[in-house]
């Protein structure tokens, strides 16, 4: 039995995860945004899920989140499935991501949710330190750094399986009524990644759609890229790797 954190679990690819682990006997810890939210998960928790609550837009609820999180013991997993496509996009889509990977106690295996989207981002980090700002990095280019952001882990803590998913574009709230992609099949790679002992599940630095390992855009993989990338984040937050 796995103890998975899965952010943004109230609706959508999250939900879907958090139900199957949950299904096959795994400890989940569910995240809703918002106190007004955590209704929507009553039925997970009824189940045996443990609930947090914390707005990753916000630097200091990601951080009592991970206070919140670490109280329940070591993670196994953290699935990063949390994202927005409102601007300022960096907060929910890097930061937080990065922020809990970081404060939280070394999970054994990190999953960050990407995009087909990321292969048209831009790798300009200049935006980056406007924190006030709600211009800035587009939806697309924070998904090539949160998938820069994988491979960076997963270079740094080798015993740390991470890697990126991308679910498709399915019809969540998030992908619209007419995503093309089947929803059923939008949350399986995450949580094979998360808990499954096939040797490929435990491979490191991939990127990921249905279960198929695919090249990301080139950016991804490099390590200038990403070393400029972890000096922004621990700049903006006061949090080194």
């Amino acid at each position: 039995m796995a103890h998975v954190f899965v952010t943004g679990s109230s609706d959508g690819l999250g939900r879907g995860a958090a139900l199957e682990l949950l299904a096959a006997g795994h400890r989940v810890v569910v995240h809703a945004r918002n106190p007004a939210r955590a209704p929507a998960l009553r039925d997970l928790v009824d189940r045996g899920a443990e609930l947090v609550v914390g707005d990753l837009a916000e630097p200091d609820e990601t951080r009592d989140l991970a206070h919140q999180v670490a109280r329940l013991g070591r993670m196994d997993a953290v699935i990063h499935n949390a994202g927005t496509m409102q601007r300022p996009v960096l907060p929910v889509n890097v930061v937080a991501p990065y922020l809990l990977s970081v404060l939280l106690e070394r999970p054994r295996r990190l999953v960050f949710l990407s995009s087909g989207m990321h292969r048209s981002g831009r790798t300009d980090l200049s935006g980056f330190r406007r924190t006030g700002s709600r211009r800035g990095p587009s939806y697309s280019d924070s998904k090539l750094m949160v998938t820069a952001l994988a491979a960076a882990f997963a270079r740094l803590w080798p015993e740390v399986p991470s890697n990126a998913v991308d679910p498709g574009w399915v019809p969540t709230k998030m992908g619209g009524p007419s995503a093309p992609d089947d929803l059923r099949l939008g949350h399986v790679t995450q949580v094979w990644l998360a808990v499954s002992t096939d040797p490929e599940a435990l491979t490191t630095g991939g990127y990921w759609h249905h279960q198929q390992r695919q090249e990301p855009h080139r950016a991804v993989h490099d390590v200038s890229f990403q070393d400029d990338l972890l000096h922004a984040l621990a700049e903006r937050t006061g949090v080194d790797v």
